[in-house]
């Protein structure tokens, strides 16, 4: 405008950031989120007491478990919080290295802002280097496995749960994961490439305090917490005819009031009849198929409990529809030979070390489950890190434009996993960490193998002591935690609003509803 007046588009309630301020204010809140977690990684993780708002207390070093329950305010932190979830849900594993790992990347990002460097410039070389990572770590640093060796697969998850807390039952853990997940395991299609391993649907947990860890075992089948309707009802049938249900064997209700007029006496009588011939009618269609167990997942009512048990029929009633895929996977319509589903019994002395257990279990069926279907592993200890880091490195210095700094800055921020271990143990960092570097540089075949002991902080040749870890999972880390990285340096502009809502919302409309229907009024008094 002529007069230089300034346009007012936002509200003014409406706060806004933008620029470089942005982007190193999420820099800053990504970084304390990683911070919150950093101690938790490696086999000397400290735990982290955790309250929730009814006053329960968790005590963890689950990465995503800590993140799950603390509350943050700023959206790059919640952004953060969300890629641990989106690990979990992927391979189940690697929640607290992927969040240390992009906290790094955006912090080396900093000095390029501050140089001036655009965003895109950054995020361009950030994405091929990426590119090169995933295809190095494919193609030279990762090995085969065979998944049948049964003691091969035990002590690889065994590795995997290392840093869990109690370690002395990772021998159980491991034995219950291998076998679960064998057991779910089911190959689609001829060609058998088209694998599934839903562990999260047919292989559930259930936790029984008392008696001990070595006590817990997987059951080749479904155990359900349930007993028959009727006393006189069979409480054990080999080789059972199963019809499962998904309606009730009861007298529909109405769904709301209903009101029925009865002018004859013989009326009341004969809605009771309606009633109990409506039971009998489905009771003889469900005993057409002559089952030996009917599971349903509604209720069955005392006229059909009668007309089952005069036909030999167990019922089990009110059962979760979960629990019904279950059952439909295992007995696969026929007589239940080789079960596609399974439960696992976990036993312990209290609560809390079951559910300590049932996260522990949780990693060794994903680590499992990552194995079978990708049959690649790398070497742990911070030892594939750093051979990415120092391939990448190298690969970087033929670069010549501009993108060399952020392309060699990635590779850099990898360095960070081994360098928490050699912190979390108490061992001298800047010493471990050059003679790490010094033995990658090295020209020996299998010198990219060697990493750091997580119990005492020394240089260890991952081969010889058989720590290895899931390529699956090591590639979701790169991809997952340089995508976030990516993703928050694209964001130059935080526009963040409030609305009133709620009853202050509700009441300050009625008032300027009033207030527009009392002018007229007075208009017309005058």
């Amino acid at each position: 405008m002529s007069g230089g007046t300034p346009v007012i588009v936002l509200n003014q309630n409406t706060k806004r950031e933008q620029g470089r301020k942005v982007q190193l204010t999420n820099i800053q809140s990504a970084k304390t989120v990683a911070d919150v977690i950093r101690t938790c990684l490696g086999p000397q993780a400290m735990l982290k007491m955790l309250m929730d708002p009814m006053g329960g207390i968790v005590m963890t070093n689950d990465g995503n478990a800590i993140l799950r329950e603390i509350t943050v305010q700023h959206p790059a932190a919640k952004s953060m919080i969300e890629i641990a979830r989106t690990q979990d849900e992927e391979v189940g594993d690697g929640t607290t290295s992927v969040i240390i790992l992009a906290g790094e990347i955006l912090a080396v990002s900093t000095a390029f802002l501050e140089q001036s460097i655009h965003p895109t410039i950054i995020i361009t070389a950030y994405r091929q280097a990426l590119e090169d990572m995933l295809e190095m770590a494919s193609s030279r640093y990762s090995v085969d496995v065979d998944t049948n060796d049964t003691d091969k697969m035990h002590e690889l998850i065994r590795t995997c749960l290392g840093t869990r807390v109690h370690t002395q039952w990772n021998q159980v853990a491991c034995r219950i994961a291998l076998d679960a997940v064998r057991t779910v395991h089911k190959e689609r299609g001829s060609d058998g490439q088209a694998q599934e391993i839903d562990i999260k649907r047919y292989a559930r947990i259930e936790k029984i305090p008392g008696g001990s860890i070595e006590d817990s075992c997987v059951l080749d089948g479904i155990m359900i917490n349930k007993d028959v309707v009727h006393p006189q009802m069979r409480r054990r049938i080999a080789n059972p005819r199963i019809v499962l249900l998904d309606c009730d064997l009861e007298y529909k209700k109405g769904e709301s009031q209903t009101n029925v007029e009865i002018r004859q006496e013989e009326d009341f009588t004969r809605l009771l009849q309606l009633e109990e011939e409506y039971i009998k009618t489905v009771c003889q269609a469900v005993l057409a198929v002559k089952p030996d167990l009917v599971i349903t997942e509604k209720g069955v009512s005392d006229l059909a409990q009668h007309y089952l048990v005069k036909a030999g029929v167990s019922v089990l009633r009110r059962l979760r529809r979960t629990d019904q895929w279950r059952v439909a996977r295992a007995i696969g319509a026929t007589i239940c030979r080789n079960p596609k589903a399974c439960t696992i019994v976990l036993r312990g002395p209290s609560k809390d070390i079951l559910n300590e257990m049932d996260r522990s279990l949780n990693d060794a069926l994903n680590v499992a489950r990552n194995i079978v279907l990708k049959p690649k592993l790398c070497p742990g200890g911070g030892a594939f890190e750093m051979a990415i880091a120092h391939a990448v490195s190298e690969k970087g210095k033929a670069l010549t434009t501009v993108h060399q700094g952020p392309y060699r800055a990635l590779a850099a921020a990898l360095e960070v996993i081994p360098r928490t271990l050699i912190q979390n143990c108490g061992a001298n960092v800047i010493r471990t960490l050059t003679a790490l570097r010094a033995k990658h540089a090295g020209t020996e075949p299998e010198d990219w193998m060697w990493g750091v002991d997580g119990e005492t902080g020394k240089l260890r040749h991952m081969k010889a002591d058989g720590i290895w870890e899931p390529l699956s999972v090591k590639n979701q880390v790169l991809k997952t935690a340089t995508e976030t990285a990516i993703l928050l340096l694209r964001i130059d502009d935080i526009v963040s609003g409030t609305k009133k809502g709620g009853v202050e919302g509700a009441a300050a409309a009625a008032k300027a509803a009033a207030n527009e229907a009392a002018q007229p009024a007075a208009g017309g008094d005058e």
